[in-house]
């Protein structure tokens, strides 16, 4: 009949006892899984409820067990991946086992992790405590309510609960060696938590490695989270240290994302080292050099021990130790000679008519100076020693980022940078240097290359550049050498290019530096072209491409007018980039080196420009010939308007 529920009733433990002619009890014991039940009975009671399909309760189960399969994980906070991974350990090892397991986040809340521990315990079988923050007593008090219970990166004195712990002590003295390898003397630890444990055992390593080395350290407080590391940076530098080492990941990303805002190059003028290593460590802009630990064996671990208690009352409490290894990456390197400071520095002091009618004929100790440094070329203006650019070998960029040597940061007289490296928008970007989209299919752009009908599309075809004689020229120290091998995606050597960096002095508020480069094709003929030969129509890019900072304020100015649209495309015979930064205004104003060519410029997306190459027609290189393609650059620390930038650009060319 229509409304009449017709579903056949549960078969339940009655009728499986009866179908087997047993008691309940029986049934019971066999379904649980009892050995005392007789295997002849057990084998009958099993093909009564395989015929009848009966299907156990999992409620009634555990009322009769006085268990629930079920246990629960306690965290400071959830969000944080190193307790991810450590909850993964365990959820599989106890998946295993029949058990699942609820989570329960305290939030970086002392006080809420006993209300929260009694809680779950109410409701589970057993707990796992992951680095709890609780003073020792609260915890010591806390224990005996809540047992079994299993404890994960942290220790107490006198307890009798199982706890696994990383030796982070030792992961410090780790970091600390390799930096003092590096030649820092002068480091700073970003802590932790204040009631974290293992921000305890990293400050005991600390001191360890203080004293081997005889190392000034600094500690300032930063927190667990990206946004402690990104607050924590005007701290970092006006602390004066060469290398920081931060609490954990998370807060070397907030770190690593703040001194980039500032112009601060890592680790060209600072480097930075983390904890945990957790899956984004690698992937960081640069790489972050940090410690791995067992994130889920530590988990697993955990489950192991907790089953033996569940299992076994009787089972002895242990204590397990965790080691960790150092995972070097790219953004730790050799102390440099001078040290990172914030972006923008006082302005220059008035001069005199005396001192103006001097500074009008620069002296030899005026003039910048090259000089070869651990790790990099370094620029300074020769009479305060103050550093202009800094020549990277560019050897430890992501291979997708088509490594290349490159000037980052660079840096106007008043300490403005004008260059930007790895930003946000376009990772693969980086100060200055000769990049192109596309030699006979290889990209030593980076990132992704223009497919016709396509679109941009990732692809294995990233080339990279090598230093193979960078050196200062002994008679003239304002001009620095180098000859640059590139290499296609399967390390065949494509071309030769030899550069020349020369700087010199532009009054009292500016500089010029001229970049100029020879491409020589010496192991076979070339085909270079764009994204805009390629089918991408104003995409013409590749060449030596600026890439400035975003500022609050960009406005383009070129021989054609002004704005981008003016500018791009044209081949204007300079273009100046006039930007302000908080109450400082600057000018980078570029010039091309050679015949005049189409100008790619971007300002609205981001700031960057260059000379290119192949704009619309790709350009043929014959096995043994060469093309020349280079910038002549004024960096100011004012605006200009477009009069006065086409009469420093006359003077420059």
């Amino acid at each position: 009949m229509p409304g009449v529920n017709t579903r056949r009733p549960a078969v339940t433990i009655a009728d499986v006892a009866a179908a087997a002619g047993v008691s309940r009890a029986t049934v019971s014991r066999v379904m649980n899984g009892r050995s005392t039940v007789d295997p002849g009975i057990s084998a009958r009671v099993q093909e009564a409820a395989i015929e009848l399909n009966y299907q156990p309760s999992n409620v009634a189960r555990s009322l009769s067990l006085g268990r629930t399969t079920t246990v629960a994980l306690v965290v400071p906070d959830l969000g944080n991946p190193v307790f991810q991974q450590v909850l993964r350990g365990v959820m599989a090892a106890a998946a295993d086992d029949g058990y699942r397991v609820l989570v329960a986040d305290a939030a970086e809340d002392p006080t809420q992790e006993a209300v929260l521990a009694r809680e779950a315990r109410m409701r589970c079988d057993a707990l796992i405590l992951v680095a709890p923050r609780m003073p020792d007593a609260a915890l010591t008090a806390l224990l005996p309510d809540v047992e079994p219970v299993v404890l994960v990166n942290r220790a107490v004195p006198g307890s009798t609960a199982p706890s696994l712990v990383v030796d982070y002590a030792d992961a410090m003295v780790q970091v600390v060696d390799h930096l003092a390898a590096l030649g820092h003397r002068r480091v700073a630890y970003l802590s932790g938590p204040g009631a974290s444990y293992s921000d305890a055992q990293r400050r005991a390593g600390l001191d360890r490695a203080r004293e081997r080395h005889g190392l000034d350290v600094v500690e300032l407080s930063g927190g667990s989270d990206i946004a402690a590391g990104h607050a924590a940076a005007g701290a970092v530098l006006a602390s004066r240290v060469t290398a920081v080492v931060a609490f954990n990941d998370l807060v070397s990303f907030g770190l690593l994302a703040a001194l980039n805002e500032a112009g601060v190059a890592v680790p060209g003028d600072i480097s930075v080292a983390g904890f945990d290593d957790i899956a984004l460590a690698r992937y960081a802009t640069p790489g972050l050099t940090t410690v791995a630990v067992p994130q889920s064996d530590l988990g697993r671990h955990a489950w192991r021990e907790l089953h033996a208690v569940i299992d076994d009352g009787s089972h002895p409490a242990t204590s397990a130790r965790f080691g960790a290894r150092l995972e070097v990456r790219a953004s730790t390197g050799p102390v440099p000679r001078t040290v990172a400071r914030a972006a923008v520095v006082a302005a220059p002091p008035e001069r005199g008519a005396d001192d103006a009618a001097s500074a009008a004929q620069p002296t030899r100790e005026q003039v910048p100076a090259w000089s070869v440094e651990p790790g990099a070329v370094v620029l300074h203006r020769a009479l305060d020693h103050v550093p202009l650019a800094r020549y990277e070998a560019g050897d430890r960029l992501p291979r997708i980022h088509s490594p290349r040597p490159y000037l980052h940061p660079v840096h106007t007289l008043a300490g403005v940078p004008l260059t930007d490296a790895g930003p946000v928008d376009h990772r693969h970007h980086y100060g200055v240097g000769v990049a192109l989209p596309d030699i006979n299919g290889t990209s030593h752009w980076g990132g992704r290359t223009f497919v016709a009908d396509v679109g941009p599309t990732l692809l294995p075809n990233h080339g990279r550049q090598v230093s193979v004689d960078t050196a200062v020229d002994p008679m003239a120290p304002h001009v620095l050498l180098d000859t640059v091998l590139w290499t296609d995606e399967h390390g065949d050597p494509q071309l030769e290019e030899r550069r020349r960096i020369g700087a010199r002095l532009l009054g009292d508020d500016g500089w010029v530096l001229e970049w100029r480069s020879t491409l020589h094709a010496a192991h076979g003929p070339l085909e270079i072209r764009s994204p805009a030969t390629n089918g991408r129509p104003g995409a013409g890019y590749g060449g030596v491409f600026w890439r400035l900072p975003i500022a609050e304020r960009t406005r383009v100015l070129s021989a054609r007018g002004e704005g981008e649209a003016a500018a791009h495309g044209s081949t204007s015979p300079w273009v100046a980039f006039v930007q302000r930064h908080g109450d400082r205004a600057t000018t980078l104003l570029l010039t091309q080196t050679s015949p005049a060519r189409h100008w790619f410029l971007r300002s609205a997306e981001y700031p960057g420009a260059c000379p290119a190459l192949a704009w619309d027609t790709p350009v043929l290189v014959p096995a043994g010939g060469t093309v020349e393609t280079g910038v002549v650059a004024a960096l100011l620390d004012r605006e200009v308007d477009a009069a006065e930038a086409a009469e420093l650009a006359t003077g420059l060319r």
